[in-house]
């Protein structure tokens, strides 16, 4: 068993990993930068390490100050939880080098699966229906333009590595082909340093739906059901459930078949997720012309493409937890140290809803601007079915250096509908001061009538986003009672010509999220 883990990471992820060592009697070690001496996690841990200042490219994401703060504190394992350098072969190898246990699948899974090319050719070799499209050799403008032209337009130009929604773009034209070919790639090579680029046909207001896998040593590979992934907003997910609105039983039973084929086939080991795109727009005589199988159970069904594979457990594993009652750190723990999953395919079920919704220290009007700041205030609801996992406690900074999201709420219910009334009242009930925050908008967003009949899509959110985020917002009644308070407090005990003086902090900063 694994001895003493180190934690790659920061915030609430952080957190989760130490939680599940001390359930285990694994000693953890946290790292933490310059930025995060006060930081959560760093008083969490059961030892602590500064590794270097508070850019991540020369702290988190600094390989060599990671594997010496792992051999100053005689460690035996490391977590990479997600971001950072969760998906970099080059770290998961050198842990390995460095005779440390990776809890994560080997390298070279993560090396070939980070490659969409690469993964797109080993998925289609597996029976695991692709998006229709192209691999090219011939990189070059003419090579991908005549792919664009065999694929047909509107048509996606992709990025091999990477992810995000950068080095994508969209071509309804062939006047625009060229010149997003050119955009493409010049963005790809700048933010992953390959320009290499593919084709697919472009999938008009598709589903997000992803497959929790998990494989060991031992030749098990299961499915924790799937994750509807929809709500996102720039690529970026902002609202995950399980299960997914969307799916039949028929369908979940295909979804989840796919899903655990490609992780064989990919060798998987430990925690992952298979993505994929439903079209709902789409029926059984265009799955025929794409070559899919159809048969009498399913031609009624849309036709689902695989995405891609994150080799990493997910930001939002919550939902995935809270519907199977599984802790999945735990078991990632397990299977890194060698033993067999802690489950079997037939004693996975789902029950209940989870949704989840990600908590960010940003300003919806001002195009979502990541904020920073001292969080004045800053109290988590406590509501039956409700769980936050969060990296900030009141009193802390947010710092300008990382991703601004400083907690997941998450509220579990026996259906959806009473999981999103549960949704609505703990993010009613979470007051933040210091800093704004997303909850206002995210309170609309599940409050829209087509969030509510679970009628979304991928385009969701670009589409509706920008009215639900320019609406002034409200004060709530718990965060207007706190402040009332407060006020009346300092009032007493200041003589009444200073009364004013000693509000004016307050008044300055009275808003939700503020």
């Amino acid at each position: 068993m694994i001895r003493r883990l180190l934690i790659a990471n920061r915030g609430e992820i952080a957190i989760r990993i130490i939680r599940a060592c001390r359930e285990l009697g694994i000693e953890s070690v946290a790292v933490y930068s310059d930025a995060d001496g006060r930081a959560p996690h760093r008083l969490a841990a059961d030892r602590a390490v500064p590794i270097g200042p508070a850019a991540a490219g020369e702290s988190y994401l600094s390989i060599p100050r990671l594997l010496e703060a792992a051999r100053g504190t005689d460690a035996d394992a490391v977590h990479p939880g997600y971001g950072f350098l969760s998906e970099n072969a080059a770290f998961a190898e050198a842990c390995v080098k460095a005779h440390l246990t990776f809890v994560g699948p080997p390298a070279a899974v993560i090396a070939q699966m980070g490659s969409k090319i690469v993964a797109r050719r080993l998925m289609a070799a597996a029976g695991v229906p692709v998006v229709p499209g192209e691999m090219p050799d011939d990189q070059s403008d003419r090579g991908l333009r005549l792919a664009v032209e065999r694929a047909g337009l509107p048509a996606l130009v992709k990025a091999s590595a990477g992810g995000g929604g950068k080095g994508m773009r969209v071509v309804r034209d062939a006047a625009e082909i060229d010149d997003a070919i050119k955009a493409a790639r010049r963005e790809a090579a700048a933010a992953f340093g390959d320009g290499t680029l593919y084709v697919e046909r472009l999938i008009e207001a598709p589903r997000h739906v992803e497959v929790q896998i998990f494989g060991d040593d031992h030749g098990s590979v299961v499915h924790l059901f799937e994750r509807e992934c929809s709500v996102q907003r720039r690529h970026q997910k902002v609202i995950e459930e399980s299960p997914s609105p969307a799916l039949t039983p028929g369908l979940r039973t295909r979804i989840t078949e796919a899903a655990v084929a490609a992780a064989r086939a990919a060798g998987y080991r430990n925690a992952g997720t298979v993505e994929f795109l439903v079209d709902a727009n789409r029926g059984s005589d265009s799955r025929r012309r794409d070559g899919q199988r159809a048969s009498a159970d399913v031609t009624d069904e849309p036709p689902f493409y695989f995405l891609e594979m994150n080799t990493r457990l997910q930001v939002e594993h919550p939902v995935t937890e809270q519907v199977t009652g599984v802790d999945m750190v735990r078991a990632q723990l397990l299977v890194a140290a060698g033993e067999p999953l802690p489950w079997t395919q037939s004693g996975l079920t789902q029950r209940g809803h989870a949704i989840e919704a990600r908590i960010y220290a940003e300003d919806p009007s001002q195009d979502f601007l990541p904020q920073a700041g001292a969080l004045l205030l800053y109290r988590e609801p406590r509501l039956p079915g409700v769980r936050i996992d969060s990296g900030v406690a009141e009193g802390n900074d947010v710092p300008v250096y990382y991703d601004p999201m400083i907690a997941k709420l998450i509220a579990t219910a026996e259906t959806r509908d009473l999981a999103i009334a549960r949704l609505t009242a703990a993010l009613r009930d979470f007051p933040v001061l210091g800093v704004r925050t997303n909850i206002p908008f995210l309170l609309r967003v599940i409050d829209h009538p087509r969030f509510r009949s679970g009628e979304i899509d991928t385009g969701f959110l670009d589409r509706e986003g920008p009215s639900l985020a320019t609406v002034e917002d409200e004060e709530p009644g718990f965060l207007r009672a706190v402040l009332d308070a407060h006020d009346a407090a300092e009032a007493r005990q200041q003589p009444s010509g200073n009364r004013q003086a000693a509000l004016d902090p307050w008044a300055s900063l009275r808003g939700w999220g503020r």
